[in-house]
């Protein structure tokens, strides 16, 4: 398995990052909607507070995935995109990673607001950021909202794109980052990643 990034795929650290971040954004949906649904009490804090810890994770992967990424050779966009293509592609890319900054800093400040600290498992607390304050709370709790919002219009779109990309215009764009999909040209070893 290549761990670092070629010309033409990315590797497994890349896709690692990608996955794992994926797969933690779904669960804290879901922590979202549970915790919504309880009546105020420990398991609702309790909810929370797994909420709030992943939340740091994510933040603390998307650092690490964009180092990484600045560190690494970064796959060249297909010749299949149209310069126009290419700029949609690199805007969605870039507002993704900044909503993988901005949703933990806004429910960070949003518990900073309602009074409730941040902790990252019980492991270490976070000093809040704003003195608690109820209505700047709620109109962070909306914030927090609507950039899950745009989150998910987003990863349709990249979602559609990959698809339209495999599908369609049949390059190899979905599979480069998909494990164990070979690529066309790909530097790597024969069978590396099986």
């Amino acid at each position: 398995m290549q761990l670092g990034n070629s010309s033409v795929r990315w590797g497994v650290v890349s896709k690692t990052f990608h996955w794992v971040i994926v797969v933690l954004i779904i669960v804290q949906y879901t922590l979202a909607q549970v915790a919504e649904d309880l009546p105020l009490g420990l398991q609702k804090f309790t909810t929370l507070a797994r909420h709030k810890s992943i939340g740091l994770t994510i933040f603390g992967l998307a650092i690490l995935r964009l180092l990484w990424r600045w560190a690494n050779t970064t796959p060249e966009l297909p010749n299949t995109l149209k310069p126009w293509g290419k700029g949609i592609a690199k805007t969605t890319h870039f507002a993704l990673y900044l909503l993988l900054f901005a949703m933990p800093v806004t429910g960070w400040l949003m518990s900073s607001a309602a009074n409730f600290p941040v902790s990252w498992f019980g492991f270490f607390t976070l000093p809040d950021l704003v003195a608690a304050d109820r209505g700047l709370q709620e109109t962070l709790h909306d914030v927090h909202e609507t950039l899950f919002r745009i989150l998910v219009a987003l990863a349709v779109l990249h979602v559609a794109a990959a698809l339209k990309h495999h599908f369609w215009l049949k390059d190899d764009v979905l599979s480069r980052m998909v494990p164990f999909m070979r690529v066309s040209g790909d530097d790597s070893p024969r069978g590396a990643d099986r």
